[in-house]
C-alpha cells in the first residue's frame, strides 16, 4: 500500500493575513487559484474552525476536462489563524492528515507557505495508486497552486480582496 509524505513550501510575496485569507476563500470554495486541479466546498462549518469540513475534488486533467474525480473530505483538527491549519482526511479517496503552516518573512512582507501532506489510498484510488505515482502529482499541483497564489496576491490590488 502506497502512503505519501510530500511537503510543498514556497514564498509568497504577500504577508501571512493575506496568505491565511485567500487559503480559507479557497478551501470554503472560492476558486481563485488552486483550480483547475482541486476544487473544494465547505460543510456545514467552514474549514478555518475545528470540526469545520471541506469536500474536496481532485481533477487530475481539470476540472473542464474529463477523467475520473478524486474525492475526500477534510476535517479541521486544529488552526491558529494566519499561521496554522491541521485537517485529517476521514472519508473518500484518502485517509491522512494535511497541515498548511505559514511563517512570516522578512517583517511579515512575504509568508513561507507549507504543506504538509500525509496520506494512504482509500478504495479505488488504490488501484489507481499502483497504475500512476499520485505522489508526483499531487506535489506538481500543489507547487502550480502556489505559484498561481503568489501571482494573485502580487498582481490583485489589495483594496479588491
Amino acid at each position: 500500500m502506497h502512503t505519501y509524505d510530500i511537503i510543498n513550501e514556497t514564498i509568497i510575496h504577500a504577508p501571512t493575513e493575506h496568505v491565511w485569507h485567500e487559503l480559507i476563500a479557497e478551501l470554503n470554495g472560492a476558486t481563485t487559484w488552486w483550480t483547475p486541479h482541486n476544487t473544494f466546498q465547505p460543510g456545514t462549518t467552514s474549514p478555518e474552525h475545528i470540526g469545520g469540513t471541506t469536500h474536496i475534488t481532485v481533477h487530475p486533467k481539470g476540472n473542464t476536462k474529463g477523467g475520473p474525480k478524486i474525492r475526500f473530505t477534510a476535517t479541521t483538527t486544529h488552526t491558529t489563524p494566519h499561521r496554522h491549519l491541521a485537517t485529517e482526511y476521514t472519508h473518500g479517496a484518502f485517509r491522512g492528515h494535511a497541515t498548511y503552516t505559514l511563517t512570516p518573512l522578512h517583517h511579515n512582507t512575504q509568508t513561507r507557505l507549507t504543506m504538509h501532506f500525509t496520506a494512504t489510498p482509500h478504495g479505488w484510488l488504490t488501484l489507481l495508486a499502483k497504475l500512476t505515482n499520485i505522489g508526483t502529482q499531487h506535489s506538481t499541483a500543489t507547487q502550480n497552486a502556489f505559484t498561481h497564489l503568489n501571482t494573485h496576491l502580487t498582481t490583485t490590488p489589495r483594496s479588491t480582496r
